[in-house]
């Protein structure tokens, strides 16, 4: 620790600058680390969290762009051990306090790119804010760009940056390729603007942004993030498991449902390619809560119309060749086991 950084402490403190004195204790930290003490950097941090426990924010009302997200009882979506190995680097990142903070996520739309993020603010314990990108499109000339200046203008006045985490959902909607010839002028301005204020981003903030365009991203914007992130890595396998993981769950808060995973399982991969998570956990959830209530397995029968088509055009046959049991058959169209063995044997 050098002397200036004593000072400055001593100053702050005497000036009553908070957010100063924090800053420059974080600096401290982070020469204590690089130094090997790690020990006391933690010390340092520690202290610093907690002391972060009971004194609020900047008060949400003086936002105009940004919006705070309530996490209590939030359910990730699953993810496949690729993704989720990238979700605990990217936590582990952040508490080792080095300035890697900037995270970019790709993908389909559906993947888990916005629930992931929920899922890392909640995992660093850090208040989420979402940029409201409606405040700050505009069709005037230069205004697009003008509000977000005054985006991270906000963004760099949080008191305490490092309980906080911004998330720029679908960023493409402000932040396309500035060569694209059908975008050159307010696109191009807009994507300035985001660059700059990446760059003057303060310290302890944490940011991540969502893309389903990636390829038409700005490739200096690319850079600016210290990990990109792709949620397109899904096997077949990983969604039939993942959707019986889902359907267990929504099945657990149900008490007219009955439970049948080998058939579930042989429904969902009729359908190739399984949708993706955010996709598939609504479908789920619908065909349970439309299913009869006197029916414990009407939602199989809904499943199967979605991921295959209509049970009612399906011919007992076509049931047997696709490989369902004689029971399984019986569930799916209320045809008994005797019966349709018997015209399963006529034909």
């Amino acid at each position: 620790m050098k002397k200036k950084q004593v000072l400055n402490l001593i100053r702050y403190f005497v000036e009553g600058n908070t957010s100063g004195f924090r800053a420059e204790a974080y600096d401290i930290a982070k020469a204590f680390d690089k130094s090997g003490d790690y020990q006391l950097a933690e010390y340092i941090i520690a202290m610093l969290s907690e002391n972060n426990t009971f004194i609020p924010q900047v008060s949400e009302d003086k936002f105009e762009s940004l919006r705070k997200v309530q996490l209590a009882n939030f359910n990730p979506l699953p993810l496949p051990e690729a993704i989720s190995s990238d979700v605990i680097g990217i936590v582990n990142a952040v508490r080792r306090n080095i300035g890697v903070n900037k995270f970019l996520f790709e993908g389909m739309p559906g993947t888990g790119k916005t629930e992931t993020a929920k899922q890392v603010a909640r995992l660093l314990q850090r208040e989420l804010y979402i940029v409201d990108f409606e405040t700050i499109i505009d069709s005037k000339l230069g205004q697009t760009a003008k509000n977000i200046a005054n985006l991270f203008k906000e963004i760099n006045s949080f008191t305490y940056p490092e309980r906080t985490l911004i998330l720029f959902d679908e960023i493409d909607a402000i932040a396309l390729n500035r060569l694209d010839n059908n975008d050159l002028r307010e696109m191009g301005r807009a994507t300035t603007s985001i660059l700059k204020g990446m760059d003057s981003l303060q310290d302890g903030v944490v940011l991540i942004a969502t893309t389903n365009l990636f390829n038409a991203f700005d490739k200096a914007l690319v850079r600016r993030f210290d990990a990109v992130i792709d949620f397109n890595r899904y096997s077949q396998q990983d969604l039939l498991e993942i959707a019986e993981s889902m359907m267990s769950s929504i099945l657990s808060d149900s008490k007219h449902s009955g439970r049948n995973a080998r058939l579930f399982k042989k429904i969902v991969t009729l359908n190739s390619p399984i949708p993706y998570p955010g996709e598939l956990k609504n479908v789920l959830k619908s065909a349970l809560a439309f299913s009869s209530l006197t029916d414990k397995f009407d939602y199989l029968r809904r499943l199967f119309s979605y991921f295959y088509k209509p049970i009612e055009n399906v011919t007992l046959k076509e049931l047997k060749e696709l490989g369902f049991t004689v029971r399984e058959i019986e569930i799916l169209t209320g045809v008994s086991k005797s019966q349709t063995a018997r015209e399963l044997k006529e034909n």
